[in-house]
């Protein structure tokens, strides 16, 4: 996934006034620690108003059908991930709501900073936030990451 890429996606989220925060490796990346990805994920708020101002903006993007599958309801509710994959397939964006029980909408929102990617400013999740949404997990990228941020940024257990 290019820079330029992940750039035209937030500026449709922008332009929508779509309540989100980037968090992943693109997130990884704006803290200083870049690693090769071919996704996007995206925290978002679950409110209805906001899921939609997401698909208005996705649809800006994008001339694809399926995106009318995205529910609202579902998204906020029990299914609170969905992973759409555009037309052309070079890469994936991961949206969530929420991770399970562990993280919200609230705590993304509040371990948040404004950073730039590209040309333009966004929330992403602090160094902070990333470690403690990665160093837990079972997956072992999840947990080099976690290892990386803490080196990086002196991180301690809370």
């Amino acid at each position: 996934m290019t820079l330029e890429e992940v750039t035209e996606i937030l500026a449709a989220l922008l332009r929508e006034e779509v309540d989100f925060v980037v968090i992943g490796s693109i997130a990884m990346a704006a803290q200083g620690l870049p690693r090769a990805t071919q996704d996007l994920d995206l925290f978002v708020s679950p409110s209805r108003s906001n899921l939609e101002a997401l698909k208005k903006a996705l649809l800006s993007l994008y001339d694809d059908p399926s995106l009318e599958e995205i529910d609202p309801e579902e998204l906020a509710g029990e299914y609170p991930a969905v992973e759409y994959v555009p037309p052309h397939g070079r890469y994936s964006l991961d949206i969530l709501t929420r991770l399970g029980d562990a993280f919200s909408w609230e705590d993304l929102e509040s371990g948040a900073e404004e950073l730039r990617l590209g040309e333009v400013r966004v929330p992403v999740a602090t160094a902070r936030m990333l470690y403690e949404m990665k160093k837990d997990t079972v997956r072992p990228q999840d947990r080099a990451d976690a290892a990386r941020l803490k080196e990086a940024f002196g991180l301690e257990e809370d």
